[in-house]
């Protein structure tokens, strides 16, 4: 911590540029007074673009001091850049080629609504002797056309080109995929038709068209670059800012562009060099590389999200968070009623099914089989809220497990999986190990609940943490656990350390009367040595040298502080050779902390930013934490939450009078 706030957890670059009054300002290099002024630069949205999100700032923006990176009319600061050149070195080429890698396996492009199709599957294509010409046409009033040295007739030039230059070849004409979804063009299906070609007018994804194209005939859309990224002939009928370098087939003069470029130089030129990054939880300045991966984040998940998706088993209270949770563009779960049980033929109307694990009706499962449509399992994050989820208060973490779920040691789960599999990359491993510290160090929890100092322990010596739990939790009856009941754990617990202080720590549901697993007065005073009572986790795992517990997670929350643990069922963290605990036979490798941390934190859950409503890394989330952020404290404004307010501050107050 530094000076009360969280430091940032990944690397980052401050730019020396910062948009004006922090809006997006336009002005186009053929505007006499934008030429002439040379202290005003001119931004416009750059080539990461979040779909369907609004946010302080764009993703990514280009800043040009000359022109504006699409005006062929007249010289842009880019365009002098190419140019000139005296900016190239290694370092930047390399980052420019990682760059590119990193867009075509996670699929980034200009647009990345993932209701767009993909394109091979839209045409059915199964012979592959015949290449297929590609012919991008643009949204009407695109003013990359005319700044492009273009204009509506080209299209259909264009057109007539691609027919005459591969009259073998199957060709179709396709909306540029940046457009927007209804965009209306300016080829219609007549005049492609008439030339032999195929007209498809479902929006396209744009990586595939380019891996199904042999070639692309374009005006001036980005998907042309994209594909010369590639490495796919692109032809070009306007002078997009990729165009005239020497990789592309220009059928108008590039005017001022003389010196040959590769489109890795001016991917490096144009996204690391001209454009600025702006995160967007936050605003703060970012790298490329940075915005490269949120943007891959959040797209991945609206990717997953977009399914159809039937909602099975969740609570009323829950219908506003889990519609945030499942969103995608254009795209909302369907939520069932609590203890509706659907039908095979009302599961065969969606994609997957998404069921809250500890509520699913018994015969989901054998529904979904019969239906043939995918079962996935969700339940709570390992860092959520800032209160407790009994008490109605909606988290930022969730998993969802196609296999399983975490707490079922009876069968495997994803997460088992990833930790048995291993082979974690070695920037995940040292992102765990600074994440871990940005955890401890702020002392976070999964609920971050408990206002009580810590009191000093009654006499010196060991002192062993014993974790309550809620007694009818389905982490209790499906670990495999020797002991189901707090009064029993501490009774082991007093068995095997008869020297130690015995420290107990009800579980916040219990403390809160919201949930069982009270242990009677007269027990607790001769088992415990000292009842930690409205305690924060961390302050009471600080204290203690050994936690003895039967899958709380504060054993995982004491593993990441250091301290020696014994957990008397399977948790997720058991079983890998970090804790004393029952063997099973499924987990059989020995990992690190690091590697727990890298599966339980970072690649296991999913995060929701609650200031955004974006997919968010887990930083984001500890950023929050540490900071209190309203999000994360309020209640769902329902009865049901008043009414368990009122029972719980009666419960307390009745405990404390005993």
């Amino acid at each position: 911590m530094e000076g009360g706030k969280l430091k940032r957890l990944w690397p980052r670059t401050l730019s020396d540029i910062e948009m004006p009054g922090g809006r997006q300002v336009r002005r186009l290099g053929s505007e006499p007074v934008s030429r002439r002024v040379g202290h005003a630069d001119r931004w416009d949205e750059g080539f990461l673009r979040l779909p369907g999100a609004r946010t302080q700032r764009p993703l990514s923006s280009i800043v040009d001091g000359l022109g504006i990176h699409y005006d062929a009319t007249a010289a842009s600061e880019l365009e002098t850049m190419l140019q000139v050149g005296g900016w190239e070195d290694d370092d930047i080429l390399a980052r420019a080629e990682a760059g590119i890698a990193l867009l075509r396996q996670a699929r980034l492009s200009l647009d990345n609504d993932p209701r767009r199709a993909d394109l091979a599957t839209l045409l059915g294509k199964t012979d592959t002797a015949r290449p297929l010409v590609v012919i991008i046409d643009q949204a009407q009033r695109d003013p990359t056309i005319g700044f492009g040295l273009a204009s509506e007739t080209g299209f259909s030039t264009m057109l007539a080109a691609a027919a005459a230059e591969h009259p073998n070849a199957d060709r179709v004409v396709v909306m540029d995929p940046a457009a927007k979804m209804n965009a209306v063009g300016h080829l219609d299906r007549e005049a492609v038709e008439a030339t032999g070609a195929r007209l498809i007018a479902e929006p396209v994804e744009a990586w595939s068209v380019i891996e199904a194209a042999s070639r692309l005939y374009v005006v001036t859309s980005h998907i042309g670059f994209e594909a010369s990224l590639a490495g796919r002939p692109v032809t070009c009928f306007g002078v997009p800012f990729y165009a005239g370098w020497g990789f592309t087939d220009d059928r108008l003069d590039p005017i001022r562009r003389t010196r040959s470029r590769s489109p890795v130089e001016v991917f490096a030129a144009v996204y690391l060099i001209c454009s600025r990054y702006f995160e967007p939880y936050g605003g703060e300045t970012c790298r490329f590389e940075e915005a490269a991966a949120i943007l891959r984040l959040i797209v991945e998940e609206q990717r997953a999200n977009a399914a159809r998706t039937l909602c099975i088993g969740f609570a009323g209270w829950k219908r506003r968070w889990l519609s945030r949770a499942l969103a995608s563009p254009g795209q909302r779960p369907a939520i069932a009623a609590p203890r509706h049980a659907p039908k095979p033929s009302e599961i065969a109307r969606y994609d997957r099914v998404v069921a809250w694990a500890s509520r699913a009706p018994s015969d989901l499962t054998a529904a979904c089989q019969e239906a043939k449509v995918p079962l996935l399992r969700m339940e709570d994050g390992f860092i959520r809220s800032i209160g407790l989820g009994v008490a109605l208060r909606p988290g930022a973490s969730h998993v969802i497990d196609a296999t399983g779920i975490y707490y079922d040691a009876t069968g495997p789960s994803d997460l088992e999986t990833l930790l048995e599999a291993g082979a974690f990359p070695a920037d995940v491993l040292e992102r765990a190990q600074r994440l871990r510290g940005a955890v401890v160090e702020a002392k976070l929890s999964k609920y971050n609940v408990g206002a009580a100092p810590m009191p000093a322990m009654p006499r010196p010596g060991k002192v062993v943490l014993v974790a309550g739990q809620v007694e009818n939790d389905a982490s209790i009856h499906l670990c495999m656990a020797t002991v189901t009941r707090n009064v029993d754990l501490l009774r082991l617990a007093r068995q095997r350390h008869p020297d130690a202080v015995i420290a107990f720590k009800p579980h916040p549901d219990v403390e809160a009367g919201l949930r069982p697993g009270r242990v009677p007065p007269e027990e607790l005073s001769s088992l415990a040595d000292i009842v930690l009572r409205d305690v924060p986790a961390a302050d009471a795992i600080a204290a203690a040298d050994h936690v003895e517990t039967i899958s709380s997670l504060i054993g995982f929350e004491a593993l990441l502080r250091g301290r020696s643990v014994t957990t008397h069922g399977l948790p997720f963290y058991a079983g890998w050779g970090l804790t004393e605990s029952p063997a099973c036979p499924r987990r059989t490798r020995r990992i690190t902390l690091d590697e727990l941390v890298a599966g339980a934190l970072i690649v296991y859950p999913h995060y929701v930013d609650p200031r955004t409503g974006l997919p968010s890394p887990p930083e984001v989330i500890i950023q929050r934490l540490s900071e209190g952020d309203p999000g994360l404290t309020r209640r769902e404004p329902t009865v049901e939450a008043a009414m368990k307010q009122v029972w719980s501050l009666a419960s307390r107050h009745l405990l404390r009078r005993r």
